[in-house]
């Protein structure tokens, strides 16, 4: 055997292995105990469950580091030598003072919900507390597995395997490339928040344009199955999860093809990240078939990288997201929820979707317009509120479209903001309306066809 097919051996070996690994751990759904999870989440929860006593503590630590290396950084010039010469410093510590300030709000946020001191709007179970006690602990043991694992998706040639095969579908429908169907399928069955950590690792890595990004960034890491259920179990509709996972595909679908083509998406260069290397995306050959073209794409991948680069990069992938979007999610999700539970903001902004939801003909429009806008904070809150609405027809709207509107800031917003995907806080206020205005009408034709 010569060395060049003892080589393509290798290569294909890896590739199979690897990505099948990878596949497994984000994609394939088990049954535990009657509910369905994906391998990464099931371990994370182990995890949680182990460490559940000081999570908490772990969580506030890893803020506090977050900011005590950001100001060292800033303030110290011994400091700022040594983090131009280290990437892996430059990339965890060196932020804009707006960030550094938004991490120090985090870690404030932090520290007085764990302590227990402090104003009752921030220390309360459903506001800094939800988020320290109940998400933060959640996505912390997340990211570490998640952030261990994303190479094995990512480096041995999956997605350039499918990425050739789908190209000819994803491009005309969603103007994206084929190789972010693996992204929306990581969201749909694992997390939103790991579809948004895929989509950057691409994109930093220059396989994604800014447009391309921020469209499957915002478009694509959907909420998960596993969490779709919980919503409809919190309103109390759990017989009709069929009709209800079938709206929330039709909704999202149809939100899908119109998003990448208004403003603010179709405004967003085609242009790749800065600090990227040369793209390495490559055309297909016409004289190749797909099948053929992806698997040689994909055998090249996996000869170019190596298995040391699973956990290299995937501590890197770690520290980063625990350094870099805990406490940010703390500071904009505990804000968020503070003014969603402690203010009329939300019911005074979704007034208007009064007269609109009476035009369609859903009953009790009054209490359900409360809940149009609110799922912008935290998307548990439409269910939690919509809770006590008499109508099944209206709660089963209220649960399909809190799940369709796709950005929360006490999470899937949160981490948009803090990784590198070229999305403002602006863009998230107008994707969510919008998001809400494309789905809903077709949640509620839906309805009236159920009902």
């Amino acid at each position: 055997m010569d060395s060049r097919q003892q080589s393509g051996n290798t290569a294909s070996l890896k590739f199979i292995v690897l990505s099948l690994l990878g596949v497994f751990l984000f994609m394939v759904p088990i049954n535990i105990e009657g509910d369905l999870t994906i391998p990464v989440a099931l371990l994370a929860e182990m995890l949680g469950g182990f460490l559940a006593p000081i999570l908490p503590e772990l969580v506030t630590l890893t803020i506090f580091v977050s900011v005590a290396g950001s100001i060292l950084v800033k303030v110290f010039p011994s400091f700022s030598e040594k983090a131009k010469n280290s990437e892996t410093i430059q990339s965890l510590f060196v932020v804009s003072p707006f960030w550094l300030a938004v991490r120090l709000i985090g870690l404030i946020f932090a520290v007085l919900v764990l302590f227990e001191v402090g104003p009752e709007a921030v220390i309360a179970e459903f506001t800094g507390g939800l988020m320290l006690h109940d998400l933060l602990t959640l996505l912390f043991t997340i990211f570490l597995f998640a952030g261990l694992f994303l190479p094995l998706l990512l480096n041995f040639g999956l997605l350039e395997l499918f990425g050739t095969l789908l190209n000819p579908i994803m491009r005309p429908l969603f103007k994206l490339p084929g190789r972010s169907s693996i992204d929306s399928l990581t969201s749909w069955l694992g997390d939103g928040t790991i579809g948004v950590l895929l989509t950057n690792q691409q994109y930093e890595q220059g396989f994604y344009t800014k447009r391309e990004a921020a469209v499957i960034g915002t478009t694509f890491s959907v909420v998960s199955i596993t969490f779709s259920i919980y919503i409809l179990t919190t309103l109390e509709l759990t017989h009709l999860v069929i009709p209800y996972y079938l709206t929330i595909v039709l909704a999202g679908f149809v939100a899908a093809l119109i998003m990448p083509r208004i403003p603010p998406l179709s405004l967003k260069e085609d242009t790749y990240y800065e600090e990227a290397p040369e793209t390495q995306v490559s055309e297909v050959e016409n004289s190749q078939s797909a099948l053929k073209a992806g698997w040689t794409m994909a055998l090249k991948r996996a000869s170019q990288s190596r298995v040391s680069f699973v956990f290299t990069g995937g501590v890197k992938n770690v520290l980063g997201m625990w350094l870099g979007v805990l406490p940010i999610v703390m500071a904009f999700g505990t804000a968020a929820v503070i003014v969603a539970e402690f203010t009329p903001f939300f019911s005074i902004i979704g007034a208007p979707f009064i007269p609109l939801l009476q035009l369609m003909n859903v009953p009790e429009a009054s209490a359900a317009a409360e809940t149009m806008l609110i799922g912008f904070a935290d998307m548990l809150l439409p269910a939690i509120i919509g809770g006590d609405i008499e109508s099944e027809m209206t709660r089963f709207i209220i649960g399909c479209l809190s799940v369709s509107q796709l950005i929360y800031l006490s999470e899937v917003g949160g981490v948009l903001l803090a990784s590198k995907l070229p999305v403002r806080f602006i863009d998230l206020v107008i994707i969510f309306l919008q998001r809400t205005i494309i789905t809903l009408p077709v949640i509620v034709l839906v309805a009236h066809m159920i009902f």
